[in-house]
């Protein structure tokens, strides 16, 4: 189960670092330093332990900065004007209209949470030096904690999410070869009713669906790549970014676009069309989607340590539906099916097959592009070594 890399292997190491991050810095806090209140320490070293070493570091100096906004406005509201019941109001109203400002993004309500705590503190301490000493520990604790956060998440296994970008893209290309073998089935049976083009539509918004999390993951991987000490090491090198990917995802996406624009046109055809024959060209579609849909079969298998070969069976992929896509030109040709006309389907039908075949072009162009980017930086490397 967690021998791949994968979401169950990566939530585990998460749980086993935050664990390990808050009992550290329990025990410094509590055994090392001997503070009163060790608590703030591991809760803020839970805030450090996130999912990329680059939102871990964000976050971290959010909520120290957050912590310490807030135990200064108790700090010169106590130490000015007293401890009074007015004395919280005026604490809570500057935090709270502190905490408004959209810097400290979503730790921008630890500046009021902090001040509270502040004002606890503040009031349990009998003397000057005891209530500066406890606004202090506040501020400390949070270092602390962060800090060993922080250290945890980066020395040990820091989160390289490359690989959930390549699942992301392989779930969305499976709804795509799904979406392509069902309108190809469809269309050899010569079933294109309301009831089946209903299916094929559900298909199409599962499969936009799928693209709308491929393209999560590859924002969460191309973050994880950021201050990464990992994409350091010779295994990683080879992983500079996602820009390859994203052009990928939209050559997809838009694959998903003109299949939708081809079962409207189906739909069309069979509630206005009546002159034309449409066995014969929907016969030939149905091979030449079956293609593609073979060709999108590669990429169900996508992986950054093998894209030359998934490029090559790509391209060849390719090849056979450009020959299916032909017998669907020669077709429309022999029947002289009126493709110029913008009231029949005909047109659109045709076009739609041209741009996904042009799209697939485009995706096996961008992998191969990936690869050379890849091969030429290595050599780089092994020239300034």
């Amino acid at each position: 189960m967690f021998r791949h890399p994968g979401h169950e292997r990566n939530l585990v190491l998460l749980v086993l670092k935050s664990a390990l991050a808050a009992t550290v810095s329990w025990w410094l806090a509590k055994e090392v330093l001997d503070f009163e209140s060790p608590a703030f320490a591991p809760f803020s070293a839970l805030l450090a332990v996130n999912t990329t070493v680059d939102t871990s570091i964000r976050q971290a100096l959010r909520y120290t900065a957050a912590v310490t906004v807030g135990v200064t406005v108790q700090a010169v509201a106590g130490f000015l004007l007293g401890t009074g019941l007015s004395v919280f109001l005026v604490v809570a109203l500057v935090a709270l209209a502190i905490g408004q400002w959209k810097g400290l993004g979503e730790q921008s309500a630890q500046v009021p949470t902090a001040a509270f705590f502040a004002f606890s503190a503040f009031t349990s301490a009998s003397t000057t030096l005891t209530r500066a000493t406890m606004l202090g520990e506040i501020v400390a604790l949070v270092l602390v904690g962060c800090g060993i956060g922080l250290v945890v998440n980066v020395c040990l296994a820091p989160p390289l999410r490359y690989r959930s970008a390549e699942q992301g893209l392989r779930s969305f290309a499976c709804e795509i070869r799904g979406l392509l073998r069902a309108v190809a089935e469809g269309l050899e049976a010569g079933e294109y009713a309301p009831e089946r083009t209903r299916e094929w539509r559900a298909g199409g918004e599962r499969a936009h669906r799928a693209a709308v999390q491929a393209r999560a993951a590859l924002e969460t991987g191309d973050a994880s790549l950021r201050r990464n000490p990992r994409r350091l090491l010779p295994s990683h090198r080879r992983i500079t970014g996602f820009h390859r990917y994203r052009q990928v995802l939209s050559a997809m996406d838009r694959v998903v676009y003109q299949l939708n624009s081809l079962i409207r046109s189906l739909e069309q055809w069979r509630e206005t069309e009546n002159t034309y024959s449409s066995a014969p060209l929907l016969t030939a579609y149905s091979v030449y989607l079956a293609a593609l849909a073979d060709a999108v079969d590669v990429l169900t298998e996508l992986d950054l340590d093998r894209i030359p070969e998934r490029t090559t069976r790509l391209r060849e992929a390719d090849e056979v539906a450009e020959r299916a896509l032909e017998e669907v030109l020669g077709q429309a040709d022999r029947q002289e099916l009126p493709l110029t006309d913008p009231h029949r389907p005909f047109g659109v039908l045709v076009v739609e097959a041209t741009r996904l075949l042009e799209e697939l072009r485009y995706v096996a162009d961008a992998l191969d592009a990936a690869e050379q980017q890849g091969v030429a930086e290595r050599e780089r490397e092994s020239l300034a070594a």
